[in-house]
């Protein structure tokens, strides 16, 4: 991201990356390959739309969730600003606080694979449909 963008960090920026990985990620599928896409999962919403995305490119979808304690994210944070500074962009405690509150933990259903894929939201037809809408194809 930021060796596109630089300092300025548009906001809807890391939409358009992450749905291009997104259609890379689903061309290998379709070609065989594996995928591991470790974005774009915070909300149930984001997940059943991967998970079709890639149920209907006949893949098998493994899903983990690995619980990390706020002060660990700190370090985390704090040393990759360290590290790699050129890379990143500070976040601030309260950023951190916002987007925590914002993660939809995924059920245990979701997790072991037994959980029945959602109809996508009111408004979308498809979940298609619904992925090009959060993950658009250009920064606006």
């Amino acid at each position: 991201m930021k060796a596109l963008y630089g300092e300025e960090n548009p906001p809807s920026a890391s939409d358009v990356i992450e749905g291009r990985l997104i259609e890379i990620g689903l061309r290998a599928l379709e070609l065989g390959n594996n995928v591991v896409v470790d974005f774009g999962l915070w909300g149930r919403d984001e997940r059943s739309a991967l998970r079709r995305a890639a149920a209907d490119r006949g893949a098998r979808v493994e899903l983990h969730y690995f619980e990390v304690s706020p002060a660990e994210q700190r370090r985390r944070l704090d040393q990759r600003q360290a590290d790699s500074p050129h890379t990143t962009w500070p976040i601030s405690d309260e950023e951190l606080v916002g987007w925590t509150d914002t993660m939809q933990i995924p059920t245990p259903r979701e997790l072991d694979g037994s959980e029945p894929i959602d109809d996508p939201p009111a408004g979308f037809g498809s979940w298609d449909e619904w992925r090009r809408d959060r993950w658009p194809p250009s920064v606006t």
